[in-house]
């Protein structure tokens, strides 16, 4: 955040800097006020940009076999853009590739989904997918293959079209 807030403020001197040119080269009749005007728009385009570009930046980082599930997308009245272009603002990715598979009942599979939010560290939370059933629980420690038909763990249905579960159970 430290160096977006550099970047952020090094546009801005680009944006002042082309509208003092501007000047120059009509000799000082540009009005004085395009200075500040510039460089505000070119800081705020600069955020914008950032705020939109986030989300390819980061799934352009994921490593192989890290697929995303779910991207969420808003929209707020003090970025009346987000109307026209909603913003991605945090999605889930799930750790396909070093997915396991219980050895009691193979229906059964650990994977390890990651929360990413813009401004946030990735938080990571294993998780239980029950191929059959199309289902999830959380995966703790006292979690147990016995425990899938039990009231123990908390089980969250899951929609036959759920991108997690089509992500996990079919690859």
């Amino acid at each position: 955040m430290f160096w977006e807030l550099i970047a952020t403020i090094f546009a801005g001197m680009g944006g002042a800097g082309i509208a003092l040119l501007l000047r120059k080269i009509t000799k000082q009749t540009a009005p004085k006020w395009l200075v500040p005007v510039f460089a505000g728009t070119a800081m705020l385009g600069f955020q914008v940009q950032g705020e939109y570009d986030w989300y390819d930046h980061q799934t352009s980082l994921l490593p192989d076999g890290v697929v995303v599930v779910k991207a969420v997308q808003e929209e707020a009245p003090w970025r009346p853009w987000s109307y026209v272009f909603p913003q991605t603002v945090r999605f889930i990715a799930a750790d396909v590739a070093n997915s396991a598979k219980n050895k009691i009942d193979p229906n059964l599979i650990l994977v390890d989904l990651y929360f990413f939010e813009r401004r946030h560290m990735a938080k990571r939370v294993p998780q239980v997918v029950d191929c059959v059933q199309g289902a999830r629980a959380d995966f703790t420690q006292s979690f147990s293959a016995s425990t899938a038909s039990d009231s123990k763990s908390t089980w969250h249905a899951l929609e036959n079209d759920d991108p997690l579960l089509k992500a996990v159970c079919t690859g």
